[in-house]
């Protein structure tokens, strides 16, 4: 099949909390343009940065990768997408794995804050983090910037604490 960018960012969030190695091939394939674009790098280059991954593929169009993790760190990190990329993809790739981190972290990404084929930031503040909170993770993000298509240019900035274990979540109604 072909490896869409879903599939990548589960893929680093995954391989960042298991510590497993991955590999994929024919990314975005079948896609108009093909390859990785630069959210899709930017999430690659956090989630490195974050765990301190070896990785080779990491560039503009490439359509493989392989990425291979080592130990998450907490710490302050800041990335930024150079286009109108979806901010909250890059987030919701690097932030799980951040909850299994020794101690606190800020990370703070520019780029697009509203994109029309990903979670806006307001989504991410309404929805997300209180059901991510009734889960036990704790965090807090604020959009210092709005970012739309085509310029970009928004600024959220998210604060994560490290979660031990997370809870059930029950959503009867």
């Amino acid at each position: 099949g072909e490896g869409g960018g879903q599939i990548l960012r589960t893929a680093l969030s995954l391989s960042m909390i298991t510590g497993t190695p991955f590999r994929i091939e024919r990314i975005r394939a079948g896609r108009a343009k093909p390859g990785l674009l630069r959210q899709h790098l930017t999430a690659v280059n956090a989630a490195a940065a974050i765990c301190g991954a070896e990785v080779s593929g990491a560039e503009l169009g490439a359509r493989q990768l392989v990425f291979h993790p080592g130990t998450i760190r907490a710490g302050d990190y800041r990335f930024a997408i150079g286009s109108a990329g979806s901010a909250t993809l890059v987030l919701q790739t690097v932030l799980p794995a951040l909850w299994h981190a020794a101690g606190p972290s800020t990370v703070a990404v520019s780029g697009g804050t509203h994109n029309s084929a990903a979670p806006p930031a307001d989504f991410l503040q309404a929805v997300w983090l209180p059901l991510m909170a009734r889960m036990g993770a704790a965090m807090r993000l604020d959009l210092l910037r709005h970012g739309f298509y085509p310029a970009g240019g928004g600024e959220l900035v998210a604060q994560v604490a490290p979660c031990p274990a997370l809870r059930p979540l029950w959503l009867a109604d």
